[in-house]
């Protein structure tokens, strides 16, 4: 790299650090390996009291590295930050800022609160990712099962005044809008997901889905399928959805219609179907594991050359 490249670089990493995302990033190449710095910084406290964390994956390197926020499933009522470690070291040892946060839960307080947290999060990255060498600039998502609905409603609704409620002073002129998604097992149709549960008679799981969605009413509201459906106005950032052909708490022909839908409204849409993997297949090793790390690399290095 050319000195006048680092000094580049340096001055941008340095504008980052006081608010102003960088504008440029270190090549990626996703079959690059990175040794990691792991740390962790509180980032507020929600409505019912509690510090949400970020866990911040920092590849040892001159960057700013491409950054990445990932948001955990849980089916809205449980997990946090840990719950995609695996996936989330994978992704920054090929050379990305990946940051994990907490996400409020819905004992604490139904929909929205958690996909509020997830807009308040992409304005503190874009805001801060310089301090851990990261690109502010744009910022992609990953999500899982139900972090992958909340990753959609972000991706689809960035402007939403409900969904960016929470004030970030730190933020001022930047907005909630992000580059890419990539998702494993997301819940892009909610009704037809509950509709499973019940012909599954699956007590826990409509549970879940009463406890997160209230008034009951907000499980059509929030619906990425049927938010395309109504022809609301949205934002089309490209997705890779990575289904498990055997799953039965997300259906693939769940994943393949909204796909279809997301196409036929003028987004970009990858959909992957993987053979022999149920809901959760990325969280054992295997593979189907690695070949889900390996898709989503790819993915990420496709959108960063644009």
């Amino acid at each position: 790299m050319t000195l006048a490249r680092r000094d580049v670089l340096k001055a941008t990493a340095a504008a980052g650090t006081v608010g102003i995302p960088a504008t440029a990033h270190a090549a990626y190449d996703p079959a690059a390996k990175f040794e990691l710095i792991v740390t962790e910084v509180g980032l507020r406290k929600n409505t019912a009291g509690r510090m949400l964390m970020a866990r911040i994956y920092q590849p040892k390197g001159q960057g700013p590295f491409p950054t990445v926020l990932d948001l955990h499933g849980g089916a809205w009522n449980r997990k946090d930050r840990f719950a995609e470690e695996p996936m989330d070291r994978a992704l920054a040892a090929s050379g990305l800022l990946v940051v994990a946060v907490d996400l409020t839960i819905s004992p604490e307080a139904p929909y929205p609160a958690c996909v509020q947290d997830a807009n308040w999060s992409v304005r503190w990255l874009k805001a801060n990712a310089a301090k851990w060498n990261g690109d502010g600039s744009k910022i992609g998502v990953y999500g899982s099962s139900s972090g992958g609905h909340v990753a959609e409603l972000l991706a689809l609704r960035p402007h939403d005044s409900r969904y960016g409620a929470i004030p970030f002073d730190g933020a001022l002129g930047i907005d909630a809008t992000v580059a890419w998604v990539a998702m494993r097992s997301p819940v892009s149709n909610t009704a037809a997901r509950y509709e499973n549960a019940e012909r599954r008679k699956n007590e826990g799981m409509i549970k879940n889905n009463k406890m997160f969605f209230v008034p009951w009413e907000t499980i059509h509201e929030s619906n990425p399928q049927e938010i395309l459906e109504r022809k609301e106005k949205v934002t089309l950032p490209p997705l890779l959805i990575m289904q498990g052909a055997l799953d039965d708490n997300v259906l693939p022909e769940m994943q393949q219609k909204f796909a279809e839908t997301y196409r036929a409204a003028g987004g970009s849409c990858d959909y992957r179907l993987f053979e022999n993997s149920v809901h959760e297949w990325v969280a054992e090793p295997g593979p189907q594991t690695d070949k889900a790390r390996e898709v989503a690399k790819e993915f990420i290095a496709r959108e960063l050359k644009d």
